[in-house]
């Protein structure tokens, strides 16, 4: 850590989904804010005694102010890399393909290549660069594709629509929080839950196309949204603990569930 005393920022960057903070002379700190993990500015620095105490994992000063990172949660799962020299950098990066700098045709092999659900594939970083729980959600609502649909059961057309809402709905997310953040947001405002995402954390919510409540499927912390009426032909998805607690009881459809 001394290391890194009194050298100047000069670039930020990612690897994936992970922040990377270069200082001088290729020194670089690799950040995953994982679930609750967040970075706080404060211009000027507070007072030592102002502090957030445990929450916070780790605290950069710079003569303007002080960036923190913090977690508020039980459960510590951010995390930070130190490395030396972009040799050491480059052998963390995962194999993912970047949805824009790759040419449709590698991106359609990844599909193509695999037998898993497409949920699976969009949120393996060792196969799409970056993506994650929340844009993959958006993305299939997008290309009206079911999150548990299989990839080798994807006709031509489907893979071109998928490749089309992959890189529309990264490029545009990426254009709208820029534009929404010209400063560094606030910890509360960095979150997976956008207010003005389409089915992404909006359970029970109309979908913005069709009005029908937005459907859910809940595997531990994580939590896949997506519309019964625009994805999945009005077939509702089981939900692994919803659906073995009624067994039975389960709706098979969406127009079953609105009836009962």
């Amino acid at each position: 850590m001394r290391e890194f005393a009194d050298r100047a920022i000069v670039d930020i960057g990612r690897l994936g989904k992970r922040l990377v903070v270069e200082f001088e002379d290729e020194y670089f700190a690799v950040i995953h804010l994982m679930i609750a993990g967040r970075l706080n500015w404060q211009a000027p620095a507070p007072p030592p005694k102002v502090k957030l105490g445990k929450v916070v994992l780790a605290s950069w000063v710079f003569d303007p102010g002080e960036l923190t990172l913090v977690e508020f949660s039980t459960k510590k799962r951010a995390s930070i890399n130190l490395v030396k020299g972009r040799t050491t950098l480059d052998a963390m990066r995962r194999q993912g393909l970047d949805v824009f700098a790759s040419s449709e045709p590698d991106l359609a092999n990844q599909f193509k290549e695999q037998n898993r659900t497409l949920k699976k594939i969009l949120t393996d970083p060792d196969l799409f660069d970056g993506i994650g729980n929340a844009y993959s959600d958006e993305i299939l609502f997008r290309a009206k594709l079911s999150p548990i649909k299989l990839s080798k059961s994807l006709t031509e057309a489907e893979v071109e629509r998928l490749i089309q809402a992959m890189r529309g709905t990264m490029s545009e997310w990426t254009a709208k929080l820029a534009s929404d953040f010209p400063k560094f947001p606030k910890p509360a405002q960095i979150t997976a839950f956008r207010p003005d995402f389409a089915v992404h954390g909006r359970y029970g919510l109309p979908c913005p196309v069709c009005q029908s409540p937005i459907q859910r499927i809940v595997r531990g912390e994580h939590e896949t949204n997506y519309c019964a009426t625009c994805q999945t032909g009005g077939r509702l998805l089981a939900d692994h603990s919803l659906s073995r607690l009624l067994k039975g009881d389960w709706p098979e459809t969406l127009e079953e569930m609105l009836s009962a």
